[in-house]
């Protein structure tokens, strides 16, 4: 059997076992991504795993590099790693996705052990800021305008329209008086 037909056996079998699971996401055909976890678990990790052209003979790509593992460490990815490479080694020249997947779900334990999700919260919030950009520049504007006293408001509404915008053109230069102005101080 040729690593085509190996890997055509192995995709219909990828797609036969995980269908209806959440954490099973096929990204091509030769490559996919489970998450080991359930969603909004701290100690939850994404694996990625992609074939190559002359895989299960060869090793898959194994990588962690989905945003999804943004709050783990890289020494905690690099552990992981080393020990799904384990794996692989054991399991060279059969279909091994499968097996790869359920054995990081069987291990998920001991694979996160190192990893601290107390830094997990300020990630979430870091990404909702990147998420939500438009939030977080206002709030600041905001900020500084309830610092100004009573009379600096009066003058800035005076100058601005009602949304609080200065009018257009309103440091603009009238060109003519300008140069009128200049003209007549050189006529003297």
């Amino acid at each position: 059997m040729s690593a085509n037909e190996d890997q055509e056996m192995e995709l219909e079998a990828l797609r036969s076992i995980y269908e209806g699971d959440e954490s099973f996401r096929e990204l091509s055909p030769v490559s996919f991504q489970y998450r080991i976890g359930e969603n909004g678990d701290p100690k939850a990790f994404l694996i990625e795993i992609s074939w190559t052209e002359t895989y299960p003979q060869t090793p898959p790509i194994i990588s962690m590099n989905a945003f999804f593992n943004n709050t783990i460490s890289s020494a905690v990815k690099q552990s992981i790693l080393a020990k799904l490479q384990e794996a692989v080694e054991v399991n060279l020249g059969t279909a091994m996705t499968y097996t790869l997947f359920e054995y990081a779900k069987d291990n998920k334990e001991q694979f996160m052990e190192n990893h601290h999700p107390i830094n997990s919260t300020t990630s979430i919030s870091n990404i909702i800021s990147v998420e939500t950009p438009n939030t977080a520049p206002s709030n600041k504007k905001k900020d500084k305008k309830e610092q100004l006293s009573k009379a600096q408001k009066r003058k800035l509404a005076d100058k601005t329209d009602h949304k609080g915008e200065l009018p257009r053109g309103w440091n603009w230069v009238d060109v003519v008086k300008h140069l009128s102005k200049t003209g007549s101080k050189d006529d003297e």
